[in-house]
């Protein structure tokens, strides 16, 4: 693995002259003393916390070219397919180990993870003294819970990973660290263990708003247990035939705590993506984005993550990436305002504004996809056109809303970059509680996951007023009747139907369909379908004719090819790259 710290080394010339020895000693400028800089540990707690948000379009932590690009969910966008690394994730045929982007999101990741051991350290040797048992406690905690969060991560990504913790860090052993050293399951219980730190020590509710929270922890404990429920990621010893009871019973305990906590529905499904509300009762665990108008610096702490994914023609600097696919579109169909799950994908249909046709859609289509004759996120004066398409011949017309601000609210930029400053939802409400309806209905609680899903999809029916009434007559949406909560089967499809419509182009979708171990049969399908996609005459998505995914392989990105030879021999790579 790269080195995590960079020594910087001050050079002293030595000059010699006849009557005398003498030399200038240069004081290094912009170097904190690592030694001052342990003796705080509260700011190292906070430099640990700074990690959160520290990410940039090519190694961004909320991954979604991982989770979203990689899915049925949406297409990549931008000028072309060589436009940036991503290509390859979007049709898996020609993934490898060398694109760039691997690369930096490891070794960052990996940063976040030396901050929080150096903070750790730091907290154990002078947190008592400095800050006082019990708060020296709780920072402990908290920085356990944000290292466990980026373990996760790497975890979700690269499954084989090296585990390298404050003895580590303290014995200077990360270049001797393997990582086939631990199983994944082994793995995975180091980050819970982490988490249960965290879910013990820290309150319900913390007096700073920024800071992690037993909800976020037990949150995070449903997160760990669910995905191991399901298997070992790879399909072959995956899904169904492979759950875990004792692990699915850990997520309804779980989240028995987030259901008794101050979170909960927020009233409107388009609210949540607007950043009003961005620390709503919806929101369990956010990453903090803010404007530079808000927090008086530079730039703010913007979101770069999705620096890319503004609408061409909408932002100054919208370079169209992350655009939903058709597939995704259709989805929201509705026969007799349920989902057409056998049928949604026979014919391509989008919704035009002004024009109702027979087809309805479920309403959180309008607050997710962006689509010519539509409001741009509810903005008539922001109508969208064709022209609002980058390359359509490529990637379709439709953009993504959800991570957006509304236009007229301004823009924060520095050309030519777009940054935005809404918060990246690691966990909201309905989030986890979708998660407990998983877990009710693998452990045969069905008519308690019937309650959670047709409340969301209440919430759902509401949210067609205060935003899309232009949208009105062509939304139509119901709830389940208990006759489709009789068995686990359709129970588990309606599940799996509603995951995807609450969350869409939220950057999960793809890690859904392994944990769900039906990954290769969701994405082949989509890939056999969505290279015949046309809108308005205008053919795109062809280049998918060239896709497939490989199970056995593909389940888990490959350990990138730069950590693999930075010390020879010291990683072994995911089977199949």
């Amino acid at each position: 693995m790269k080195k995590i710290f960079q020594y910087i080394l001050v050079a002293v010339s030595l000059f010699s002259v006849t009557s005398c020895d003498s030399f200038i000693e240069v004081e290094p400028e912009g170097v904190i003393d690592e030694q001052l800089a342990m003796e705080n540990p509260d700011k190292m707690v906070t430099a640990a916390y700074s990690m959160l948000g520290d990410c940039w379009y090519t190694y961004p932590f909320n991954l979604w070219p991982y989770g979203d690009v990689a899915s049925d969910d949406c297409l990549k966008g931008g000028s072309g397919t060589t436009d940036t690394g991503y290509h390859p994730m979007e049709i898996w045929s020609t993934l490898t180990s060398t694109p760039g982007e691997f690369d930096e999101l490891w070794y960052r990741l990996y940063c976040a993870i030396s901050r929080c051991n150096r903070a750790l350290v730091s907290v154990a040797e002078y947190g008592e003294d400095k800050l006082g048992a019990e708060t020296a406690k709780q920072r402990d905690a908290e920085v356990r819970f944000l290292r466990a969060h980026f373990y996760f991560k790497l975890l979700t990504m690269f499954r084989q990973i090296p585990w390298i913790d404050e003895e580590v860090y303290k014995n200077n052993a990360q270049e001797q660290t393997r990582n086939d050293e631990f199983t994944y399951e082994q793995l995975f219980q180091k980050v819970i263990d982490d988490f249960k730190v965290a879910y013990d020590v820290l309150p319900a509710e913390q007096q700073d708003g920024g800071r992690v929270n037993k909800i976020a922890a037990a949150s995070y404990l449903a997160k760990c247990y669910l995905t191991l429920a399901w298997g070992d990621g790879y399909e072959a010893t995956n899904g169904v035939s492979h759950i875990n009871q004792d692990y699915m019973n850990k997520v309804v305990e779980y989240t028995d705590v987030v259901k008794s906590s101050k979170y909960g529905y927020l009233e409107d499904f388009g609210d949540i993506f607007l950043p009003e509300y961005k620390n709503s009762k919806e929101s369990i665990f956010a990453v903090q984005c803010s404007d530079y108008k808000d927090d008086n610096t530079t730039f703010g702490r913007a979101n770069w993550s999705n620096m890319l994914n503004g609408c061409w023609g909408i932002w100054s600097c919208g370079w169209d990436f992350h655009k939903p696919s058709q597939n995704l579109v259709s989805a929201f169909k509705t026969k007799d305002g349920l989902p057409d799950f056998d049928n949604f994908d026979k014919t391509i249909d989008y919704p035009i504004n002004g024009v109702p046709t027979a087809q309805k859609w479920d309403p959180r289509l309008f607050h997710t996809v962006g689509m010519p004759t539509f409001p741009y996120k509810y903005e008539e004066s922001y109508t969208l056109t064709k022209d609002n398409s980058r390359t359509p011949n490529t990637y379709g017309y439709y953009t993504s809303l959800k991570e957006v601000p509304q236009r007229s609210k301004g823009e924060t930029y520095n050309s030519p970059w777009q940054a935005f400053d809404m918060n990246d939802y690691v966990f909201r409400y309905s989030d986890v509680m979708l998660m407990r309806a998983e877990a009710l209905i693998e452990t045969g609680q069905l008519a308690e996951a019937r309650t959670i899903i047709n409340d969301i999809r209440q919430r759902a029916k509401n949210s067609v007023v205060k935003h899309i009434q232009y949208a009105a007559d062509q939304c139509e949406i119901a709830l389940y009747p208990d006759t489709y909560f009789k068995d686990k089967e359709t129970a588990r499809k309606c599940l799996q139907w509603e995951r995807r419509l609450e969350l869409a182009m939220e950057n999960g979708r793809y890690f859904d369909l392994r944990r769900w171990g039906i990954a290769s049969k969701t994405l082949n399908a989509y890939f056999e379908t969505e290279k015949n996609d046309v809108y308005d005459g205008q053919t795109y998505a062809q280049y998918l004719k060239d896709a497939h995914y490989t199970p056995g392989k593909n389940e888990f990105y490959p350990v990138p090819y730069n950590q693999l030879y930075y010390v020879p021999g010291l990683y072994s790579q995911n089977k199949g790259y």
